[in-house]
């Protein structure tokens, strides 16, 4: 087996894609907020991987067996085609999926694409260990990147696929917008498959973000270490608190850091200096929780047609097999 390298859509990436510039826009809005994918360092995403394994945290394990029982018929409906993923990770539910399509053909291409480094080369590795016939091919890169640079880079069919619910991530704008690029990067025929968390009771959503293990609680104050390394910080994590909640009228989960102590706070790499008031909050992600036939209509408007919907036996959670006019 030839060892495929890991590559770097931009061998700028770190200079041109982490410049700062939305840092410096977050915390000088009011409220404050920092975009989700300062979540992803390698120490977060090891962290995030914990936090698949928690009991309260039912989206992974949800979806995971969504695709293990449904991934031989998505294989079968697709048949070979090339499969990119956006927002990686470890690439642990992937597996039922490349498990399904090596069956049918030794043809297949599998890119994964995710902004940490350490854990996409680390599951590449791994996976072309346990795949010899399908080839894997890591790209670094954010989703953005991802999209632009596939669109001008075209093998063969394709089933772009967006798992984890982190469509929920998005707001309405950036949804739609997100879809309209997953809609330019696909031509006549190709797929997307995409999961989605589904709007259920207020409790079961706050304690799969609010774990007892605390757990979610490091995951989002690692953030701020992550800003300290990267523009050489001087974030106290110890002077915030980790909180999430269900907005109801919006059907989303909130996750915030509260600042449990006036002081201020230098980022020396984007020359800011930022004063946090005691009590005040950071709102590090949100979390959208969705109706299926709602987001089924919404694809379609973006030429994303269903082909199939698979959810688990409590309805908890989506996956949605789309195809394109």
């Amino acid at each position: 087996m030839i060892t495929q390298p890991l590559t770097i859509l931009d061998h700028h990436y770190q200079e041109l894609s982490i410049d700062g510039k939305d840092v410096i826009r977050g915390l000088t809005e009011k409220p404050k907020s920092l975009p989700p994918k300062y979540f992803y360092d390698d120490p977060g995403s090891q962290l995030f991987e914990q936090i698949c394994e928690l009991p309260e945290y039912y989206p992974t394990r949800t979806e995971a067996w969504i695709l293990q029982q449904y991934a031989d018929e998505i294989a079968e409906i697709t048949n070979c085609c090339e499969l990119i993923e956006l927002g990686s990770g470890s690439s642990t539910k992937t597996q039922a999926l490349l498990t399904a399509y090596q069956k049918i053909s030794g043809n297949c291409r599998y890119l994964p694409i995710d902004v940490s480094g350490g854990i996409l080369k680390t599951s590449v590795l791994q996976l072309q260990e346990k795949y010899p016939d399908i080839a894997i091919h890591g790209l670094l890169g954010t989703y953005e990147q991802a999209l632009v640079h596939l669109e001008s880079n075209y093998l063969q069919s394709r089933m772009l696929f967006f798992l984890g619910s982190s469509l929920g991530n998005f707001n309405p704008e950036e949804c739609d917008i997100f879809l309209n690029q997953v809609s330019q990067t696909l031509q006549p025929g190709d797929y997307f498959l995409l999961g989605i968390d589904l709007q259920k009771p207020t409790d079961i959503l706050e304690a799969a973000y609010n774990d007892s293990q605390e757990v979610t609680a490091a995951f989002n104050l690692n953030m701020l270490s992550h800003l300290n390394w990267r523009f050489q910080g001087n974030f106290d994590i110890s002077l915030f608190r980790h909180q999430a909640v269900y907005n109801q009228v919006d059907h989303q989960i909130e996750m915030y850091l509260h600042c449990q102590k006036s002081h201020w706070v230098n980022l020396e790499i984007l020359d800011l200096k930022v004063h946090f008031l005691e009590g005040e909050s950071i709102l590090t992600e949100i979390s959208r929780k969705f109706d299926l036939r709602t987001m089924e209509k919404q694809l379609q408007s973006k030429g994303l047609n269903t082909v199939k919907t698979w959810t688990d036996e409590k309805g908890w959670f989506g996956l949605i097999l789309c195809q394109v006019e």
